[in-house]
C-alpha cells in the first residue's frame, strides 16, 4: 500500500472518506469513547477472518506479526519489544499491575478519586491486603501536577497510577516531570495511558508500567490492549494470571519448574485476541505511518478550533483553554443555559456524534474529541447546532 500522507488526506476529502468510511454519513467527535474502525484495520481483520474460516486460528495468522506488533507498540511509546505483553483490555492492564506487585502492609499508592474507574477501583480493591489508599487533591479538576503530589507522596508510597490524559477535562498530566518525582522518590509509576496513546506523542520513559485499550485513540478494535511493564520491574510484578502460555512448556509438556518467559510474554497467561491483535497491527501501523507528532498538531489545532467557537456561544470549557502544553484532544463544555442532555441528543440525530459525560454531582458535560482525520468544516457544522 503507498503511504498516505497526512496533508493529503485532509485535502482529498474522497480519499478521507475511503479511509475512514465513518466520515461518508457521520461527523463522528467521540473518539475518547469509542471509535468506528479504519478501512485498513477492517480489510486486515477481514481478510484474517476469512483465511480463519478456511485453517487452522493460528496457522492462518500472517507470519510474525505478533512480534511485529509488539515492535510498533514499543515505537510508538518509546519502548522495547520485550516490554510490550498484549492482555484484553486497559481494566485488565491496570488491574495485572494492583494484583501483580508484592504489596506489603501499611504501604500507600495514590491516585486520583475523579479519574475513569478502571484507574481507581483496581486501586481501591487493594485496601483488603492492607494497603492504604490516597487521593490526590489537585488544585485543578481534572490536571494533577507535582505540586499536588509533594504533600502526600512519603516513604511508604509504593506506587502513584494517574491518566496520561484525563477522561473528561482534557488536562494532558506532565507524564515526565511526574515521573521524575517519582524516581527520585523510589515510587513506582503507572499510567493509563488510553487517552494519549495514537493521538498524543506519550513516552514511556519515565514510567514503569502502562496500559491502554486499542478502541478509543489508537483505532483499533475492542478487546486488544498494549501492556507496558519497564523490564527492571519483571522481577517485582508478578504474573497475576498464570496459563500455559506465560510460561514455558516446550510442546506443551508441563515442565518440573515453573519458569516463566524472561520478557512481557510472561503477562499473557493464554491464548490472544488474535482477530484483535490483527486489527491493532493495522492501527498501529496507520498511526505511525502519518506520525504521532503531526497527529497530535492536528488534534490539538482542532481542540483548540472548538474551545474558541464554543467559547464564543457562551459554552464554558472544563479544562485547558486554548494551551499547547497541556491540552489533549479532549474539549469537555458546560452551560447553564443548554439543557447537554437534549442538545446531544439533536446532534445525535443530526448524525454529529460527541459524548455525553457526567461529573461527580451530576452536572452534564458535552465532551467533544475529534481526530487527526476530522475537518474544520465538521467542528463548525458541530458549532453550528448548539
Amino acid at each position: 500500500m503507498t503511504p498516505i500522507t497526512l496533508h493529503n488526506l485532509l485535502r482529498d476529502d474522497k480519499l478521507r472518506r475511503h479511509e475512514f468510511p465513518v466520515c461518508e454519513k457521520k461527523i463522528f467527535l467521540a473518539h475518547a469513547g469509542v471509535s468506528p474502525l479504519p478501512r485498513r484495520v477492517t480489510e486486515a481483520m477481514q481478510r484474517y477472518l476469512d483465511a480463519a474460516a478456511r485453517d487452522d486460528q493460528e496457522d492462518a495468522l500472517p507470519e510474525r506479526i505478533i512480534g511485529e506488533t509488539r515492535q510498533l507498540a514499543a515505537k510508538l511509546i518509546g519502548a522495547s519489544a520485550e516490554e510490550i505483553a498484549f492482555v484484553g483490555s486497559t481494566s485488565m492492564g491496570l488491574a495485572m499491575v494492583a494484583t501483580g506487585l508484592a504489596w506489603q502492609n501499611g504501604d500507600n499508592l495514590v491516585c486520583y478519586r475523579d479519574d475513569y474507574p478502571a484507574n481507581v477501583y483496581p486501586w481501591m480493591d487493594l485496601e483488603r491486603r492492607g494497603v492504604q489508599l490516597r487521593f490526590v487533591e489537585p488544585k485543578q479538576y481534572g490536571n494533577v501536577t507535582v505540586e499536588d503530589l509533594e504533600p502526600i507522596v512519603d516513604g511508604r508510597t509504593r506506587l502513584v497510577a494517574l491518566a496520561s490524559t484525563h477522561f473528561l477535562s482534557g488536562w494532558r498530566l506532565g507524564v515526565d516531570r511526574i515521573g521524575q518525582f517519582l524516581k527520585k522518590k523510589g515510587v513506582l509509576f503507572c499510567l493509563d495511558g488510553i487517552q494519549s496513546f495514537g493521538a498524543l506523542h506519550t513516552t514511556v520513559q519515565h514510567v514503569d508500567f502502562a496500559a491502554a485499550d486499542a478502541h478509543k485513540w489508537l483505532l483499533g478494535p475492542l478487546g486488544i490492549a498494549i501492556l507496558y511493564v519497564r523490564k527492571e520491574q519483571f522481577e517485582h510484578l508478578h504474573p497475576p494470571l498464570v496459563g500455559w502460555r506465560n510460561a514455558i512448556c516446550p510442546d506443551y509438556v508441563t515442565q518440573e519448574k515453573l519458569t516463566f518467559w524472561p520478557d512481557a510474554r510472561r503477562y499473557e497467561p493464554g491464548s490472544l485476541n488474535l482477530t484483535g491483535l490483527v486489527g491493532l497491527h493495522a492501527a498501529l501501523e496507520m498511526i505511525l505511518e502519518f506520525g504521532i507528532e503531526a497527529i497530535e498538531r492536528r488534534v490539538i489545532k482542532l481542540a483548540k478550533q472548538v474551545v474558541a467557537e464554543a467559547q464564543q456561544r457562551g459554552f464554558e470549557v472544563l479544562g485547558p483553554k486554548l494551551d499547547n502544553k497541556w491540552m489533549s484532544g479532549i474539549v469537555t463544555l458546560l452551560s447553564k443555559r443548554h439543557d447537554l442532555e437534549r442538545l446531544h441528543a439533536e446532534l445525535m440525530r443530526a448524525n454529529v456524534i460527541t459524548s455525553l459525560r457526567c461529573r461527580r454531582g451530576g452536572v452534564r458535560c458535552l465532551r467533544v474529541s475529534a481526530h487527526f482525520y476530522s475537518r474544520e468544516e465538521e467542528i463548525e457544522r458541530l458549532i453550528s447546532q448548539v
